[in-house]
């Protein structure tokens, strides 16, 4: 049972992960949305599943570019699926809805004198829209949204799953089990739209149970068990969830997705723009620039 999961903080784990499971259905996509998104075809004037997906990618580009948190990245996922499971919205407004969400999260998630300057952030992902766009889509999205910006995500879940169980592995299996890699394989579920209909709770338990099977964490499948009974969550719901987690993480290993396209946020960084850029945050600085003419 659960008592099986010995750390030293467990009690104050397992309430917080009990809060967890109050909130995480309260700000989840509408999957009667998201299955709609899923099945329309690509004529251009409707949002798909390719479209989506496509944007998450850029999104993750951005958080690595700027050295956001996973969380960042989970919750602007979020905010962009609740968005337009509710909203039918064109393509050609994609750009600014995922920015604009991207943009709630780093206002939410990240410490304020790392927010960069819409400006900055429009300059640097090479959109079209102005800054008077990106605040009146702002508008739309929070009142759409009711106004919650914060939630629950998969990322929450996964950090209070693996500190739980990771106590229970030796010094040397534990370099087998970081939550560094955890975090790589869950971003890289957030780039398929499907996963978006998963609870937050399954998706990030598939992601941990892929792990110890893969590394043959033999000593943690009583914890993960016990898990797994704690979270009210079927063998069968696992299982295929983990399947599903396995066959992504096998195709964007071998595929473009695995390096994300951060070289269309490299260029636009030239020489005088990062001098500008740096004061407003630092961790910018280090990046490769080109030169522009006449600096």
């Amino acid at each position: 049972m659960i008592e099986t999961l010995v750390t030293s903080d467990a009690q104050d784990l397992l309430y917080q992960l009990n809060s967890l499971f109050e909130q995480e259905l309260k700000c989840q996509p509408k999957a009667c949305g998201l299955r709609l998104i899923e099945t329309t075809h690509d004529n251009g004037l409707r949002m798909t599943a390719r479209l989506r997906d496509f944007e998450v990618k850029d999104l993750l580009s951005l958080t690595q570019f700027f050295g956001f948190s996973t969380e960042t990245f989970s919750l602007s996922v979020n905010l962009l699926d609740r968005f337009l499971s509710r909203m039918k919205i064109q393509p050609k407004h994609l750009g600014c809805v995922g920015l604009t969400c991207f943009y709630l999260s780093v206002k939410a998630t990240e410490e304020e004198r790392n927010v960069p300057l819409a400006t900055d952030l429009l300059r640097i992902s090479q959109y079209k829209f102005t800054v008077f766009d990106m605040m009146r889509m702002e508008k739309i999205v929070l009142e759409k949204l009711g106004w919650k910006v914060k939630a629950t995500t998969a990322f929450h879940f996964l950090q209070l799953y693996h500190s739980l169980v990771y106590e229970n592995l030796t010094n040397e299996r534990k370099k087998l089990f970081v939550l560094d890699k955890l975090e790589t394989h869950l971003k890289a579920c957030h780039g398929r739209i499907g996963f978006s209909k998963a609870k937050p709770s399954v998706l990030a338990l598939s992601v941990l149970a892929l792990e110890i099977h893969e590394h043959k964490l033999f000593e943690l499948i009583d914890a993960l068990e016990s898990l797994q009974v704690y979270s009210k969550m079927s063998s069968r719901d696992l299982f295929c969830w983990k399947e599903l987690v396995s066959k992504c993480l096998a195709e964007y290993s071998t595929s473009k997705c695995s390096k994300p396209n951060v070289q269309k946020l490299k260029w636009i960084v030239s020489g005088r723009t990062a001098k500008q850029l740096k004061h407003s945050y630092y961790r910018i600085a280090h990046l490769p620039t080109i030169p522009e003419s006449g600096s």
